[in-house]
């Protein structure tokens, strides 16, 4: 059919009989070819050799076909060679122009949703260079391969980094801590009068004591299990109250029991006498001072670092890799640091703070960057500043009476958590045709288009699974059952064996000016035959994990 008729839905005439004044093997006037082509074009080769019949057309055939190869390689008679030259000349005139119109003018018959504007990729944006090229089926645009993004410094680089979502965890968890030191300021305000500490000495981190931080669930190992010293003493031991302001060990302040100083319903008191030992029964376990210590803070310079770090880093790493896996190892990287911390740390630190979890974010950042390192624009550059920020940290953790095994066990657990939680490196996720962001979950499993969750389809997870893929599993095994033992050895050796590492101190302390002293219980007999602990409280650390 024709343009016009295409466009104005006219029926089509019956393709067995020919049009009105056109046979088949007869002369046709122009006029007649005209008419005869208004209504139905025939077929690139309407006439056959063979007694004129003329052929059906082809329902694919329109009026915008190139007709570059012909339907019919036979030739036709010598006879009729002019007049289907005539006809294809005025076939061609009659269909080129409708379309050249379409292109420039914007008829008002245009087909709807045919996009003609500059935009296109076929000839009307090209300037109509070869007007017989107007295939409407090949002028679809195409999409430009978008060029790789590297990453820079302070970026992360895992697939699916840029996820948009809300950090609920990082905001909770802020929250909960902002609102735990205020109320150590309060207790600390009503126990002594004044919001920070200053008598007998002056908290440098402008918080409130360490006596305080003590009765609130600071980890603070007499609370926890037998120590020596105090469960084989055979004369009373009196300790701080929370609302002491002196180091006057005659001061009624300073002559409060254990069970006072801890809090939280109170532990067992030792018991004082000529057969006590190491090994009483019932012991002290305020176990869940391995875990409470995470939301206390020292003071506000200690809770600004913190709460920095967690607001920036935290975030960004909680968007991309998920709320779940986030805070499995802001958790599991505090508990972990507190326990390594409860067993080679001095025994008179009271350790607090996040320091230990944001170790663990730390080290999730130093396996992102190794993770995409063929992604990043300067990786050496960036691995050199990450090593930058972890050697100052844990210098400033030799200092004395911080606990620097916090950090240690904080960032030893990210990095074998980080190679559990997170997918496979960007390189090896190509290699074994894994590209599926990070944190697309959708209702707690995958979203479609990936590998069945292992939780709905635990056998379909594995099917068609590549050695490489394998391999990198394998890893990710090995690295949780190493720290998972790791874990049960550091709890069995606080709670059973009492063993201590004697060169371990020196991970926390510099041997200067008996630096590695510092914190240690120091519990001196006075002249009433009753023993104070840490006569005057100058011996107490001041500093906090």
């Amino acid at each position: 059919m024709a343009a016009n008729d295409y466009y104005n839905q006219k029926p089509l005439p019956d393709p067995t009989f020919p049009p009105t004044g056109y046979s088949g093997g007869g002369q046709q006037p122009a006029s007649s070819a005209y008419s005869a082509y208004s209504s139905q074009p025939p077929s690139y080769h309407s006439q056959t050799p063979y007694g004129g019949k003329q052929h059906q057309p082809s329902p694919f055939e329109t009026p915008f076909d190139d007709h570059v190869y012909p339907a019919n390689t036979h030739q036709t008679p010598s006879s009729s060679q002019h007049q289907l030259s005539q006809q294809d000349s005025d076939y061609q005139r009659l269909t080129r122009v409708p379309s050249e119109e379409m292109a420039y003018n914007h008829r008002a018959d245009d087909i709807p949703l045919e996009d003609q504007g500059p935009n296109r990729t076929g000839s009307a944006a090209n300037g109509l260079k070869d007007p017989e090229m107007q295939d409407h089926v090949y002028d679809a645009p195409q999409r430009k391969k978008s060029r790789k993004r590297r990453v820079r410094f302070g970026e992360l680089g895992m697939l699916g980094s840029n996820q948009k979502r809300i950090p609920w965890v990082v905001y909770m968890l802020t929250v909960i801590q902002v609102a735990v030191f205020i109320g150590e300021i309060v207790k600390n305000s009503i126990a002594t009068g004044s919001p920070i500490a200053t008598q007998p000495q002056f908290n440098p981190m402008i918080g409130p004591s360490n006596i305080i931080l003590i009765n609130m669930g600071a980890r603070f190992v007499p609370c926890m299990h037998n120590t020596k010293g105090v469960q084989d003493s055979q004369v009373v031991i009196s300790w701080p109250c929370p609302n002491t302001t002196t180091s006057n060990p005659a001061d009624p302040s300073n002559h409060c029991t254990l069970s006072e100083l801890c809090g939280f319903g109170g532990v067992p008191e030792p018991f004082y006498n000529a057969t006590a030992t190491i090994n009483q029964t019932p012991e002290p376990n305020q176990w869940f001072r391995f875990i409470v210590p995470m939301f206390l803070h020292a003071g506000l310079i200690h809770i600004g670092f913190n709460m920095l770090l967690q607001l920036t880093m935290g975030r960004d790493m909680e968007k991309s890799i998920g709320p779940i896996r986030f805070f499995l190892v802001y958790i599991s990287s505090g508990i972990f640091g507190f326990v390594m911390g409860g067993n080679f740390a001095a025994t008179g630190i009271a350790s607090t703070g996040a320091s230990g979890s944001l170790f663990g974010v730390i080290a999730l950042t130093l396996l992102d960057l190794l993770y995409s390192w063929k992604d990043r624009v300067s990786p050496v550059k960036d691995l050199l500043l990450i090593f930058l920020d972890i050697v100052i940290s844990f210098v400033l953790g030799l200092l004395p009476g911080l606990d620097n095994f916090s950090h240690i066990g904080g960032f030893l657990m990210g990095l074998a958590l980080g190679i559990c939680v997170l997918h496979s490196p960007n390189s090896l996720r190509r290699r074994i045709g894994e590209d599926t962001p990070y944190a697309q979950v959708n209702n707690g499993f995958l979203s479609q288009g990936t590998p069945p969750s292992f939780f709905k389809n635990p056998v379909g997870f594995f099917k068609g699974r590549k050695p490489l893929w394998w391999a990198w599993w394998l890893i990710r095994a090995g690295a949780l059952v190493l720290v998972l033992v790791v874990f049960i050895l550091l709890l069995n050796n606080f709670y059973v064996h009492h063993n201590t590492c004697d060169w371990c101190k020196y991970l926390s302390c510099l041997p200067v000016n008996n630096w590695c002293e510092i914190g240690n219980l120091q519990i001196t007999a006075n002249q009433t035959r009753k023993r104070d602990f840490l006569s005057g409280l100058e011996e107490m650390a001041r500093f906090y994990g």
